[in-house]
């Protein structure tokens, strides 16, 4: 049987923002019901104990983010999650002193990435706010920071990340910059279980990309595997649009699925160190594991 370090459940396909670097699903608008991530949780305990609970789609604008944390707690499982954080006013009494959350990962970057964002200090104001509040939970909290660029950055795009790293060093009495510290793809610690990441700018994998010579790693259906909010199942948290349909949890169990031919030669071909699928041989993450 094939063990995940984690699953990711897509609890929404919504997002209250439009960033440039996240392209909008075209996938139909949907929330997932409490009975059927239930369902999904039942049928994914075997493979895993962590789940993320994130593809698209905002997780802090589900009504019952509340109950889905409780469902997971009662199931044994520990719960990741990413978010733009621009909710987190709304929705902090939904989080605090939930037992199954074990990280919160903040997109900061989201603030510059979607046009027309405003009041960048009172956006992290709200975030610090409630990374304080949460910090007798023992919650880790990471500060993404995913707008590097492959080339020299503007001196705008400098500039609007220093306005953020200050904000942070200032709330956490650093007497460095972050900068001089961080390694892109990698974190540093900047306080008891906090940490700040950045990175180059994210590539969600497109079919309208060009192919490369298919060769290479990844760790699809090795270390993770994804339900998108309608049950489909994905190799990957990055097949945003499920491109690669592996089946769907409401019509056949995970533990089949994640066993079935597609999935299979998927696996076995990245054994070979063979991108089978098209939209593998489309995507720049896995070169990242080298050729």
């Amino acid at each position: 049987m094939k063990t995940f370090k984690k699953v990711y459940i897509e609890i929404t396909s919504v997002c209250n923002l439009a960033c440039s670097f996240c392209p909008q699903t075209s996938r139909k608008a949907n929330f997932i019901k409490l009975d059927t991530f239930n369902n999904i949780l039942d049928q994914i305990k075997p493979h895993t104990n962590h789940i993320y609970l994130h593809v698209k789609g905002e997780p802090m604008l589900h009504p019952k983010l509340d109950e889905l944390l409780d469902a997971a707690h009662e199931k044994g499982f520990n719960v990741n999650m990413t978010s733009n954080g621009t909710l987190i006013d709304k929705v902090k009494h939904k989080l605090l002193g939930k037992p199954a959350l074990r990280q919160i990962n903040f997109s900061l970057h989201s603030f510059d990435g979607h046009e027309g964002s405003t009041d960048r200090e009172g956006y992290l104001r709200s975030i610090l706010s409630f990374v304080r509040e949460i910090a007798e939970h023992k919650v880790i909290v990471s500060f993404r920071l995913w707008n590097l660029t492959q080339d020299n950055m503007t001196n705008l795009e400098r500039q609007r990340n220093r306005e953020t790293l200050e904000i942070l060093e200032k709330e956490f009495s650093l007497d460095y910059k972050i900068e001089e510290k961080v390694v892109p793809g990698s974190g540093v610690k900047i306080a008891d279980r906090i940490y700040l990441n950045q990175d180059h700018e994210f590539q969600w994998p497109s079919l309208q990309a060009p192919e490369d010579n298919g060769k290479g790693f990844c760790h699809a259906l090795r270390s993770q595997a994804a339900v998108l909010v309608d049950g489909t199942v994905v190799p990957c948290c990055l097949d945003g649009e499920g491109v690669i349909n592996l089946g769907n949890v409401n019509d056949t169990p995970f533990s089949e699925i994640v066993e079935g031919e597609r999935a299979n030669n998927l696996f076995y071909g990245f054994s070979r160190r063979e991108a089978v699928e098209e939209l593998c041989r489309k995507c720049g993450y896995r070169q990242r594991f080298g050729a």
